[in-house]
């Protein structure tokens, strides 16, 4: 079983499925988008197919994922690992690199044999426009493809999955982790964290390995939280 499909399956059918999974909020420019247990995995595997048909991301691809804290850097994030890829936070020595649009030059001179892929991350699914040649603007290609995903080949749980870990390392951390921070299924999380280092653990996977949801604020001022935990329910808040 994949990193990602230990993660997503509990929220692909059931009760669950059409309940939200990730809530976005990005406080600079008032954006809230609410994505679904399936809509989450409708977005992963769209992605995932992106990324193996056209950027050739399979076991043992070292893929850099250069984006903030965002719905769509947990869908890429997603994607890479159910390709069985391993995500690493240098660009430099990596085959892919998926940037957002401020940082596709730095991308750019890490030469990834694997090419550039760019999101905007725009809240519309806009484009990117002006992208240097080779560069893959995310929003464009991603509608292109189709929205279940299956592996070529079985992904080993020795397979590296996140800066040298292995998918069942990770699993494990991430679990062990939902439990010290008393996460358990039904939890909603409001976070705050970036998704780098141990933040990447606690923000986002020990909230799916505990079947809890997620509230993740970008940007956040710091005088609406508490009127958003109250709105949204949560139970959790982190960072």
């Amino acid at each position: 079983m994949t990193l990602t499909a230990a993660l997503l399956d509990p929220f692909r059918s059931g009760p669950s499925a059409a309940q939200p999974l990730i809530t976005f909020y990005d406080d600079a420019t008032g954006e809230r988008i609410e994505l679904s247990g399936v809509t989450t995995a409708n977005w992963a595997a769209k992605a995932a197919n992106l990324l193996r048909d056209e950027c050739d991301v399979e076991p043992g691809t070292r893929v850099a994922v250069v984006l903030p804290a965002h719905w769509q850097t947990a869908a890429v994030l997603l994607a890479v690992w159910w390709c069985g890829g391993e995500v690493v936070a240098d660009p430099d020595g990596a085959d892919l690199v998926l940037c957002d649009a401020d940082r596709v030059d730095l991308a750019l001179a890490a030469d990834p044999a694997n090419g550039v892929v760019a999101l905007s991350l725009d809240a519309f699914g806009k484009g990117l426009s002006g992208l240097p040649a080779g560069v893959v603007d995310f929003a464009t290609e991603v509608r292109l493809h189709g929205d279940d995903f299956v592996p070529w080949a079985p992904v080993p749980g020795d397979a590296p999955a996140w800066a040298g870990a292995s998918v069942d390392e990770v699993l494990a951390a991430a679990r062990a982790r939902a439990g010290e921070l008393g996460l358990a299924a039904g939890s909603r999380v409001l976070s705050t964290l970036d998704w780098s280092d141990s933040g990447l653990t606690d923000g986002l996977l020990a909230v799916l390995a505990a079947g809890a949801s997620l509230v993740q604020v970008r940007n956040a001022d710091p005088a609406r939280l508490d009127r958003k935990a109250e709105s949204e329910r949560t139970t959790t808040r982190l960072g």
